[in-house]
């Protein structure tokens, strides 16, 4: 039998994000206003966190579509310094870490998954983890949970997943996973259903 696991998406659940400095920062470097600079990259936003784009094709052609006047690594550091750590779900995650094997599942591209592994501590909790990028398809769709299930061994109906999008959530829950819909606003609810599980699991 496999054992209970701990599944988590990553952004708006371990770390907050905010594109706006980037945004205004992308803005000093080129002629495109910060109202409409973002709007630049839908084009080529999903495609990268889906793989379909590298990270040097991503800069390449972010910095093409923006005409952005300064170095790749100043693009890099803009494009990457959007995000805030969850202080309260560390404090709640450390408090199992150890106890349960744990993982992420994100759709995310290969520099943001660099930059948040290397820069907040709550990851350290986590063993591993599936991103879309990697894998080449994307949540809500089934294939990345599968993947994820079969990648680590999980039983979905030993596994607890908390993600903040309802779709997420929706494909989750019809795979058997028990399953959280998580807003930073309901951080109480979501240690009280943690807190409930480990009991049903027998987790110390």
């Amino acid at each position: 039998m496999s054992a209970p696991t701990f599944v988590s998406d990553v952004g708006k659940v371990l770390i907050d994000f905010d594109f706006a400095p980037a945004a205004r920062r992308l803005a000093e470097k080129c002629p495109h206003p910060e109202e409409i600079v973002l709007a630049l990259f839908d084009g080529i936003k999903v495609p990268y966190e889906n793989g379909q784009m590298d990270d040097q094709e991503f800069v390449r052609e972010g910095m093409r579509l923006t005409s952005f006047a300064g170095t790749a690594e100043e693009f890099i550091t803009i494009w990457c310094e959007i995000f805030s750590e969850n202080l309260l779900m560390k404090k709640s995650l450390t408090a199992i870490a150890g106890k349960v094997p744990m993982y992420l599942l994100s759709n995310t591209s290969g520099l943001h998954k660099d930059y948040f592994w290397r820069t907040y501590g709550i990851f350290e909790c986590f063993a591993d983890g599936v991103y879309s990028h990697q894998a080449r398809c994307s949540k809500p769709g089934e294939e990345i949970f599968r993947l994820t299930i079969e990648k680590f061994g999980l039983d979905p109906l030993r596994t607890f997943y908390v993600d903040d999008l309802m779709p997420n959530i929706e494909t989750a829950s019809r795979l058997g996973f028990r399953t959280f819909h998580y807003s930073f606003a309901k951080h109480s609810e979501f240690e009280q259903a943690l807190a409930e599980w480990r009991v049903e699991q027998g987790i110390g």
